[in-house]
């Protein structure tokens, strides 16, 4: 048991179990009372042929934080205490994270465990293709408003952190939307409930990322129009985000598709597609172009 003294288990002269004292009530004993009145005779033990999974079914059944082990002659010969419980179960939550990772990507652990690289490719790749089919039309978007990136150079500095911001947002209301999904029958009073819900957190976090983002515009270059715009295609993204995030993953859950697995890679391209269209247009508007290309 490590370090941790929760039971003391009483034995008779051939070894076998005869009784076990908590802790607790050997310490509040009186010093001269004899252990035989103190222990509790009827032992739950754990049989040493018994495996693991068996050894957690005892911790949950029974709740007691130690289990003597014993052979066939109920001769004590070990313990076992709560943490070969909470490893397991430590162990199994990391494995449903992996899961729960890998299939945000749009594929499950399973198809690419022990596969070897061409299936591992077949699986891996459409979702690729999804993101250089985004990535794509995101360069055509820009290269629509070259004259607006051309006028004001510091818009292509951060707009990476316009995609970035915008990307974890989704990622964030796609992972309560599904998790919400698997305990929840979905509504249309539900949809609506979580979206205004969505927005009111997405529209608090654009105004304080915008704002940050805006400052720190400000403070560099001394820009005040390149600032508003950054700071309110910050908040737009933000708003777009959390829609798609919330969106994406009940319309496949209404297609009987599973969300876990498209909706990760569909969710994001379509917050850098909006993401690109929102930041570029609202500059556009703002700000003056620069010279046309020669």
């Amino acid at each position: 048991m490590g370090e941790r003294v929760i039971y003391f288990y009483a034995t008779d002269e051939q070894g076998r179990l005869t009784g076990v004292v908590p802790t607790r009530r050997l310490l509040i004993a009186d010093p001269s009372r004899k252990l035989a009145d103190l222990m509790i005779r009827q032992v739950i033990a754990i049989p040493d042929s018994a495996t693991v999974l068996d050894a957690c079914e005892f911790f949950v059944m029974h709740k007691f934080l130690a289990f003597p082990v014993v052979d066939a002659a109920r001769k004590l010969i070990g313990i076992v205490d709560v943490q070969i419980f909470t490893d397991e179960m430590f162990d199994l939550a990391e494995r449903q994270h992996a899961d729960a990772v890998f299939e945000a990507l749009g594929f499950r652990v399973s198809q690419v465990k022990d596969a070897g690289p061409l299936r591992a490719f077949r699986f891996r790749f459409p979702w690729l293709l999804t993101t250089i089919g985004i990535g794509t039309a995101c360069a055509a978007i820009a290269s629509a408003f070259e004259r607006t990136l051309s006028g004001s150079l510091i818009l292509a500095f951060f707009m990476i952190m316009v995609l970035a911001l915008g990307e974890s947002v989704s990622a964030q209301s796609m992972t309560v939307t599904i998790q919400s999904l698997r305990s929840t029958a979905p509504t249309r009073r539900w949809f609506l409930r979580s979206l205004i819900r969505e927005l009111a957190t997405a529209a608090l976090l654009g105004l304080a990322c915008g704002l940050a983002v805006s400052v720190i515009v400000i403070a560099w270059r001394g820009e005040i129009m390149p600032a508003v715009v950054i700071g309110g295609g910050i908040f737009l993204s933000l708003i777009g985000a959390s829609v798609f995030g919330l969106s994406v993953p009940a319309v496949l859950h209404a297609l009987k598709l599973d969300p876990r697995i498209a909706a990760g890679p569909l969710t994001l391209a379509l917050t850098d597609f909006c993401t690109t269209l929102f930041y570029l247009s609202l500059a556009a508007l703002v700000l003056p172009r620069g010279p046309a290309p020669g």
